[in-house]
């Protein structure tokens, strides 16, 4: 804070036009200490913080300097900054939440991204980490469950509570969490927003075509774990299926011009690609799925322009591609700073593929 308690006092008792030995004598300690609070040496003692907020007429968060504004102001900065490193720099994106942390320790929204960074996000978690660290996150998760209204972090202080179940070796303890606290698919916000309208209206063809790319997207990123994590597979024959595959997608939009196909396309391989990239594919491998979902990519970018629920599925739930999906896509690849796509960008073959697509 710009101002400290005892900057604060000083300026207040000015403002009033009285001595340090009148605000001594009226708060019965002495000159000298009066003196050493507005110098910033000492504080005043609890107790007299509120005596001290009444003389004056100003509330205690005026008296410490405590500006709910300014403050909310640099948690959304704070959190804007960590979302803006997650996906490219995840050394830099967890030195800017713990930092956050350490700031602001009773922010429900920065306990959630602070807790789920130091467990390694919401899937693939280490069970070691999260013993380690299991009263830390139960502790935040109480926090959470017992003071925080929002219901996206609710739902994700129980998710934490689960998953430090299951790695307790807990688990049918763990899917009962997930059975009585979230929604099961047809109870989800999607299928009651197309429930609202009449199946002859415009209104309720819209939303289902939106639900419809939505669960396509979901659905595709399963597809790709099925093949990928299909352990009578190499790598090299998870990347021809992987391929294979998105041919025929392909071929099956550039017939009907349905987006289901090229959505369905775009997320198979970008999930493919991911998983190529971060669990042992060669260069070759992940430049050949690249270029094909690139391709998919532009594709999918160009029928936004035409194609309202398609768009308004991007808007909803990609915010941070709301501008260009190719784009966005290109920028993450070629800003990389650590890992292996950094690594990739030593290799000329794949510098050419995002060339061929800016």
């Amino acid at each position: 804070m710009e101002m400290t308690i005892g900057a604060n006092i000083k300026r207040l008792r000015t403002a009033k036009n009285i001595t340090q030995e009148q605000l001594s004598v009226a708060m019965n300690v002495t000159c000298a200490a009066v003196s050493k609070w507005e110098r910033g040496e000492t504080y005043p003692d609890i107790t007299l913080l509120q005596p001290l907020a009444y003389y004056f007429g100003v509330t205690l968060d005026e008296l410490m300097g405590y500006d709910q504004e300014k403050v909310q102001a640099e948690i959304d900065d704070a959190i804007a900054l960590y979302m803006k490193h997650f996906k490219s720099d995840y050394k830099k994106a967890r030195e800017i939440i713990v930092k956050a942390y350490r700031d602001y320790p009773d922010n429900y929204r920065i306990m959630h991204y602070y807790m789920w960074n130091i467990g390694q996000d919401m899937a693939d978690n280490d069970p070691t980490v999260l013993i380690a660290h299991k009263d830390e996150f139960l502790a935040i998760c109480e926090k959470i469950l017992e003071g925080c209204k929002e219901e996206a972090l609710r739902l994700g202080a129980w998710n934490m509570r689960a998953k430090i179940l299951h790695a307790e070796g807990k688990t049918e303890e763990a899917l009962e969490i997930y059975k009585t606290k979230f929604a099961d698919w047809y109870s989800t916000s999607e299928q009651k927003t197309e429930q609202l309208f009449a199946k002859d209206t415009s209104e309720y063809y819209f939303y289902v075509q939106k639900n419809m790319y939505e669960l396509v997207d979901f659905a595709a990123d399963k597809l790709g774990s099925t093949v990928f994590f299909n352990a009578s597979l190499s790598m090299e024959e998870k990347t021809a299926r992987a391929l294979h595959y998105g041919d025929l997608l392909l071929s099956a939009f550039e017939e009907t011009g349905e987006a289901f196909f090229l959505l369905l396309a775009k997320s198979f391989l970008g999930r493919t690609e991911n998983d190529l990239c971060c669990r042992g594919g060669t260069d070759d491998q992940v430049i050949a799925v690249m270029d094909k979902n690139l391709y998919a990519t532009k594709k999918l970018e160009e029928l936004r322009a035409i194609n309202e629920p398609l768009n308004r599925l991007f808007d909803c739930h990609f915010a941070e591609v709301r501008n260009n999906l190719l784009e966005w896509n290109l920028n993450c690849r070629s800003n990389a700073a650590s890992g292996r796509r950094a690594e990739l960008l030593k290799n000329p073959v794949y510098i050419s593929v995002l060339d061929k697509y800016r």
